[in-house]
């Protein structure tokens, strides 16, 4: 179904330096710096799978997925989706796939999301009988009856989304890019999109979506690929996952006063990052009990909030290089 390889994306940028002369300089003489994305990555995702793809800010997920679109063209590296190249048959190509991207809507903001609809029946030149059909049957999964009569202002962003669905979905897409599906939704709409998903995998239609929520890829993903820094780091069944980060949770902590947490050597507890008095710490319940970790943590400074959640991306990669340097050892 899909086939990367070897696929690289590099762009140009120009060294600046931070000092008045040095901006002055590079009016004149500029220095390019070559930025690689995307590196010489590599994968496969066979029909009907519903593919998670993880990674921190800027590892180079969307990058990746744009290239898959057909969006960006790779500067090196060969993809090949259902038999196209997005780049070399670009006008078949789209017609097969759907795709979602965060902020970038299809929607057009002071009409009914039903008239954005016929817009695209259009586009894609549905016939009308099965335009109707499909409309039906996404409208009914989503319960999204009256909410498609409504100007896309007015509506909420779990209402929002679902339009969103419905309209990259209308014209029978095979593969159906997702980046970050259920960003700022609560528990009861992401459930209602998470469901809607598996649903349509249900009907064949492959899934690769972007996120960095675990919750959709326990939810939904069987495969994960995880990239960091433009490479893959990761790439297998999420149960091989769950293998590299055992039972740990994120810890996050505000504090009365700013402390050097640094010094903090507790086994199964380890600071993820530090942004004033907020502090994250990655740990590993089966090594400490969370009663041990308030009282560690409070020896350093005063407790005023804490909540308990799923690893964040950067603990889980930094599980990762770990396990794969202490397993080259």
């Amino acid at each position: 179904m899909i086939q990367v390889e070897n696929l690289t994306k590099e762009y140009i940028t120009h060294e600046r330096g931070s000092l008045l002369k040095d901006t002055i300089a590079s009016l004149f003489s500029r220095k390019k710096v070559i930025v690689r994305a995307v590196d010489n990555i590599s994968f496969s995702i066979p029909a009907g799978s519903i593919v998670g793809m993880l990674g921190p800010n800027g590892a180079g997920k969307s990058t990746t997925i744009k290239m898959l679109t057909g969006i960006l063209t790779p500067t090196a590296g060969r993809i090949d989706v259902m038999g196209y190249d997005p780049q070399k048959h670009r006008t078949r190509y789209v017609s097969q796939i759907g795709a979602m991207f965060g902020q970038k809507s299809q929607l057009i903001w002071d009409i009914p999301a039903m008239d954005s609809f016929m817009m695209n029946k259009a586009i894609y030149n549905i016939e009308s009988g099965q335009y109707q059909s499909r409309l039906d049957m996404l409208v009914s999964l989503l319960n999204a009856q009256e909410i498609i009569k409504k100007p896309v202002r007015v509506l909420s962003l779990g209402e929002r989304m679902k339009c969103e669905f419905i309209i990259a979905l209308l014209h029978s897409p095979k593969v159906v890019f997702l980046d970050e599906p259920t960003i700022g939704l609560d528990v009861i709409a992401k459930e209602s999109i998470r469901g809607f998903i598996r649903d349509m995998n249900a009907q064949g239609v492959t899934f690769i979506l972007t996120t960095h929520d675990l919750g959709d890829i326990e939810s939904l993903a069987l495969s994960t690929i995880i990239i960091d820094k433009g490479r893959i780091v990761f790439q297998g069944a999420l149960s091989d996952l769950k293998r590299y980060l055992g039972n740990t949770k994120s810890v996050t902590i505000t504090v009365q006063n700013q402390a050097d947490f640094h010094l903090l050597h507790s086994p199964g507890l380890s600071l993820v990052s530090a942004d004033g008095n907020n502090y994250v710490f990655n740990v590993d319940l089966d090594i400490m009990s969370m009663g041990e970790v308030i009282n560690s943590l409070g020896e350093y400074a005063q407790i005023l909030d804490i909540s308990i959640a799923e690893p964040r991306m950067e603990a889980i990669v930094r599980a990762i290089y770990l396990h794969e340097r202490m397993s080259g050892i």
